[in-house]
């Protein structure tokens, strides 16, 4: 089983950006699918980008905006976002899975971004 803890959000303005990050540790990560989710109050969780290389899939609500990276030479996963919007506020975690299989795979504890108009 992999571990993965969330960092990076925080309080940005309309228009700013944030990178989150997502370390791994138990299992290398770059044979798993890696993914951003990310949970508004008194709403569901919704997808907001994967990668599962050489693909990336991306949410269009963020489509143009947001971009998703990893290193694996740090065992880590990004989440660049850029153009935030204050809809863009939500609890962001991350997740991995070996088959993309994300709702069985292991996923962070999340981190919060919040951005004020």
């Amino acid at each position: 089983q992999v571990q993965l803890v969330e960092s990076g959000g925080g309080l940005v303005q309309a228009g700013g950006s944030l990178r989150l990050s997502c370390a791994a540790s138990g299992r290398t990560l770059s044979t798993y699918a890696v993914g951003w989710f990310r949970q508004a109050p008194g709403k569901e969780r919704e997808f907001v980008a994967a990668r599962n290389d050489p693909t990336t899939y991306y949410a269009d609500a963020v489509k143009g905006r947001f971009t998703i990276s990893r290193d694996n030479a740090k065992n880590t996963v990004y989440l660049q976002m850029n153009s935030l919007k204050p809809e863009d506020t939500a609890v962001y975690y991350c997740a991995a899975d070996s088959k993309g299989d994300f709702d069985s795979g292991s996923w962070g504890q999340g981190t919060q971004v919040t951005v004020s108009s």
